[in-house]
């Protein structure tokens, strides 16, 4: 756990509290370090505070990271398809109609579940009912996926995440033809203004960027391999609906169009190994509905 000091310089006076302490702890995410300072866990001159306080020259931030909570979420004997394992992290395959963490209405039958009964040893820094969990996948995409089995690992590999420093490689089925082969979305993302379980492009939204290159036109759509540069939530979804071409199967953005599911598929996922620092790549196996639908089984 991280316990420091800091002290503002004059260079500093004017930043945001939540600014200037990523910069300083940069072993631990932006996200988590507003949590900390939420919970009361970082003191401005001895006082708990707001995430955007300003700071003036001289101030005292104090960060005092707890310990973190044990899960009492219980471990389930659910067959996992392990990608690659070791003392620091694990990478699943993980199926379409899988939720990644508990929450509301998912209590069992979750990535976390399976990972406690295969993996007891998780990273605690994802919270209770969020052991190991570095980052999360829809329960209807399917491929890719890393857990942390510590907090070292948990915490490096999260500042890869947010520092933009992860291949993230999707394949998407959408419907229609592309006009254009390759090209890059950039339309900023933020909560839709009427219907608040969606996302949508908005002006004043989230900077959010997607490449995309076509693969292949099957009869029933177009695949594409989308590149995330960013990791806003429902971007490919959001993004394709955007360019006018929503993915196949998402109730949300477009229509079922006779799928099971939003036709998304974590494809290849790579990062920096937190402890030898050797870059790993990953591929996760076509998935049989994509298989199914057209998609051919050698891909460039």
């Amino acid at each position: 756990m991280i316990s420091a000091e800091y002290r503002a310089t004059p260079e500093d006076a004017g930043a945001r509290l939540d600014h200037f302490l990523a910069a300083q702890a940069t072993a631990l995410s932006r996200s988590r370090l507003q949590d900390l300072i939420k919970a009361g866990h970082v003191l401005l001159n001895g006082r708990a505070t707001k995430a955007s306080t300003r700071l003036r020259a001289g101030d005292t931030v104090a960060l005092a990271e707890p310990p973190p909570t044990p899960s009492a979420t219980l471990g389930e004997a659910i067959a996992l398809d392990v990608l690659f394992e070791d003392g620091d992290l694990i990478v699943l395959n993980k199926p379409a109609g899988m939720v990644v963490h508990p929450a509301a209405g998912h209590w069992q039958g979750t990535v976390v579940n399976a990972l406690l009964h295969h993996c007891p040893a998780l990273s605690g820094i994802g919270g209770e009912q969020r052991p190991g969990i570095v980052h999360r996948l829809d329960k209807e995409t399917s491929g890719c996926l890393v857990a942390a089995k510590n907090d070292a690992a948990h915490q490096a590999l999260s500042k890869q995440f947010a520092g933009r420093e992860v291949t993230k490689i999707y394949l998407a089925l959408a419907s229609g033809k592309f006009r254009q082969a390759s090209g890059v979305i950039e339309g900023a993302i933020g909560r839709h203004p009427i219907h608040r379980k969606k996302m949508t492009v908005l002006e004043k939204g989230r900077a959010s960027k997607t490449s995309y290159r076509v693969l292949a036109e099957i009869g029933v759509g177009t695949l594409v391999e989308c590149t995330l540069h960013t990791g806003r939530t429902h971007q490919i979804r959001v993004h394709l609906k955007h360019l006018g071409h929503p993915l196949l199967g998402d109730e949300a953005y477009g229509k079922r169009a006779g799928f099971a599911r939003q036709m998304l598929h974590a494809w290849r996922l790579g990062f920096t190994h937190p402890r030898t620092g050797a870059r790993m790549n990953f591929q996760s196996p076509l998935p049989a509905d994509f298989v199914e639908a057209g998609v051919p089984d050698h891909l460039p």
